[in-house]
């Protein structure tokens, strides 16, 4: 079975793809989040041209020798490109064996632990209590990260006394019966991390994500070393040096893999066999309702070194507009702090076709 054809639908912040066999059968993927319409430009440039006429079975093999013709272009955009080519053959290879990702990868449909990730910096530390509180007593969230400092911040704070109010305010109103974990989105020096680590230690959060610059390897190193929560980081890195990199270094405890950046599934796994060798749990960023959640869960249902939870955004259509109506149905339902990965073949979701007329389209196919 041989890829014959290739499209896209995109936005600036969505590019949906459309894999095509010879044999009729489809599958949907989906490249990374933003700049989605340059995404879906070097998608068709220099990504689809290697993948046409290629083995279904053969994905892996294509996505290196797609890099490799394009050795040139290391780095970010030709890994979210190429995502849309790993997750929309994926969900073929899914829907023609009649089984959900998940088992195709060693793993079962079922439910996965989730997290309440709250995505701003501009809420007071009483509104977000307020609203985490909300979560977790009318859906069972039973672990909550929620934001410090200022992005790639410099040691600022989103405003002067944030930070030292969100961590008690928020901590004390969710109570010792939850898990909390906040995100320092690279922006402190390590004297400064480790400060604020110490307020997270004394106020029983457990997580401490990106607190120095995710480039800044040794610095995040050095928190580490100091505090005795867990430190995470990865989710900006793409290439496997950096993880080889950060693992050497001994820099954090958990890995963040973002399935998009990553280039999808193949080269994700990767990442997450390094993490099992070096003993360290895989908890992937997953920061929208986008199809990055959806394949986030089947692979944490595959995995062994599956981290303790999903990353499941809680921001709706003011914070995240083009969220809507991407799918049918309700993919994202969570229940008792739990989403479900369903046994509907492949990703087991459906692109919502309304959305798909109003999107550019283009096509790659052999000539």
């Amino acid at each position: 079975m041989k890829i014959a054809k290739l499209e896209t639908f995109d936005t600036p912040y969505v590019c949906f793809v459309k894999a095509t066999a010879d044999t009729g059968d489809v599958g949907w993927g989906q490249t990374s989040t933003y700049q989605a319409d340059i995404t879906a430009e070097i998608f068709h440039r220099q990504v689809a041209p290697y993948a046409l006429g290629t083995q279904v079975e053969d994905l892996e093999d294509t996505l290196r020798r797609t890099f490799e013709r394009e050795h040139k272009f290391p780095g970010s955009y030709l890994r979210r490109a190429q995502a849309g080519l790993d997750t929309a053959v994926w969900d073929l290879r899914g829907k023609v064996a009649g089984k959900p990702v998940a088992s195709l990868l060693g793993g079962s449909p079922g439910r996965v632990r989730a997290y309440a990730s709250s995505m701003k910096r501009d809420i007071t530390p009483e509104d977000e209590a307020a609203r985490f509180v909300k979560l977790r007593d009318d859906l069972g969230f039973d672990a909550f990260k929620w934001r410090v400092g200022a992005e790639v911040g410099r040691d600022q704070d989103e405003w002067p006394g944030r930070t030292e109010a969100v961590i008690p305010i928020v901590s004390k109103a969710l109570g010792d019966d939850v898990e909390k974990l906040v995100d320092g989105n690279s922006c402190y020096s390590p004297a400064k991390a480790i400060e604020v680590g110490r307020m997270l230690e004394d106020n029983g959060i457990g997580h401490f994500e990106e607190p120095c610059p995710y480039w800044e390897v040794d610095q995040t190193a050095e928190v580490r070393a100091a505090l005795n929560i867990d430190v995470a980081g990865g989710e900006q890195d793409c290439e496997l040096t950096a993880w080889q990199l950060a693992i050497e270094h001994k820099a954090v405890d958990i890995l963040q893999p973002d399935i998009m950046y990553m280039g999808g599934i193949c080269r994700t796994l990767e990442v997450c066999r390094m993490g099992e060798r070096a003993g360290l749990p895989i908890t992937p960023h997953a920061a929208n309702l986008g199809l990055v959640t959806m394949c986030t869960m089947h692979l944490l249902r595959a995995i062994p070194n599956a981290g303790k939870y999903l990353e499941f955004s809680i921001e709706g259509l003011d914070y995240y507009p083009w969220q809507d109506g991407l799918f049918l149905n309700d993919p994202y339902r969570i229940e008792e702090g739990r989403a479900t990965v369903t046994e509907a073949p492949g990703w087991g979701v459906e692109i919502n076709p309304d959305w798909l007329a109003r999107a550019r389209h283009r096509v790659s196919e052999r000539t």
